[in-house]
């Protein structure tokens, strides 16, 4: 038997901290689809084709990757995949509250699949999207925190914003 978890997120943009989960997940797992959401409470940098992109890029060598979008409930995605497991990852203890009430919702609407959490490197535990955006647009050095794809994405996502100098 396949063991099938999916990744879920917005990915907005992909980091170093999502990588470092997904080769934690890789090693579990014998096959993982990272699911990019397309529908959140966000207002996302990247289109979702940009995120789905980005993606591709930087799990090109993972063999066991899939990048796929998707709308709708999380679980209902995670059926339609086969998938035994939703992997989330955690940076810090204000992560978990809001983890542990999305992992009980899923496990009420979907009794069949776990969530699995799994921890960030301590190097990886101060970064999120936000951050990394937040700094990016204020031309920022963010070359530790994303992959080489990303940076570039978001310098000129970020120079066709800024209004010219002058």
């Amino acid at each position: 038997m396949v063991r099938v978890a999916i990744y879920p997120g917005t990915f907005d943009p992909v980091t170093n901290g999502h990588l470092d989960i997904l080769q934690r997940a890789i090693s579990v797992f014998d096959r993982v689809i990272i699911a990019v959401a397309s529908d959140s409470n966000k207002s996302p940098l990247f289109t979702l084709k940009e995120r789905v992109e980005l993606l591709y890029q930087v799990t090109a060598g993972m063999p066991t990757v899939t990048v796929v979008s998707f709308d709708g409930l999380t679980v209902e995605f995670a059926h339609r995949c086969g998938a035994v497991a939703i992997i989330r990852g955690l940076r810090a203890m204000s992560d978990f509250e809001y983890e542990f009430q999305l992992a009980l919702m899923n496990k009420k609407l979907a009794p069949d699949i776990e969530t699995v959490f799994l921890m960030t490197k301590s190097d990886f535990s101060f970064i999120s999207s936000s951050a990394i955006k937040w700094a990016a647009s204020l031309n920022g050095a963010v070359s530790d925190l994303v992959p080489p794809v990303v940076e570039k994405a978001l310098i000129e996502k970020y120079a066709r914003e800024r209004p010219a100098p002058g």
